[in-house]
């Protein structure tokens, strides 16, 4: 009886677990408008840490964001709610391209999309590990480069998300210094293409 109790408890314990990381998800759709801060993206391989790039973020859901590779190489996206820009600084060129079908199913849908998530993913949670509450969502779309993605989350943001890819690649993405809902001009997600700078559209 008392063995019995105790898987019960234990289960009831795990439910508790993985409800918070599903509960402070749709928290944070429905609280966060707007956010910046710094990200840190590394390439997992199996018997070594891959690359490393850092940089910069700020968002306003839905679509509009500027994502910044700072090191090692400088690089650039923006969307501004209907087109999206990657501008490569070494080549100086942009390259545009309709939003609408650049988000989908991307991890980037998850923080920049719209509140309508279970539309293009199915959410199930993934319990606790690094201290943090974690959910994957996998894509309900076959026409994406991505198989799965977890998102770690701790007091009602993203604090991580894993990226795995159809190729067996996996991303690690990590965020710190996050300001939620900071005050945005209208003009912040605005690009202006850089002087001299080719622009292709695709």
């Amino acid at each position: 009886m008392l063995k019995t109790t105790l898987i019960a408890t234990t289960f009831l314990i795990a439910g508790a677990a993985h409800a918070t990381a599903l509960d402070q998800f749709k928290s944070f759709v429905a609280g966060t408008r707007s956010a910046r801060g710094e990200f840190t993206q590394t390439q997992v391989l199996k018997t070594r840490t891959g690359k490393v790039s850092s940089g910069t973020f700020v968002f306003a859901r839905p679509g509009k964001f500027i994502w910044t590779y700072q090191k090692p190489y400088e690089q650039l996206l923006q969307a501004d709610g209907e087109t999206l820009y990657l501008y490569d600084k070494d080549l100086n060129q942009v390259t545009t391209r309709k939003l609408g079908g650049a988000l989908g199913s991307s991890p980037a849908a998850i923080l920049f999309g719209s509140n309508d998530l279970e539309k293009n993913f199915t959410l199930a949670e993934a319990g606790t590990h690094d201290g943090l509450e974690w959910l994957n969502a996998t894509p309900k779309s076959k026409d994406t480069t991505f198989e799965q993605i977890g998102i770690g989350l701790k007091d009602g943001f993203p604090q991580a998300m894993e990226l795995k890819d159809n190729f067996g690649q996996t991303v690690m993405l990590k965020f710190t210094n996050v300001q939620r809902n900071p005050a945005l001009g209208a003009q912040t997600f605005k690009f202006d293409v850089p002087k001299g700078a080719e622009v292709v559209n695709q």
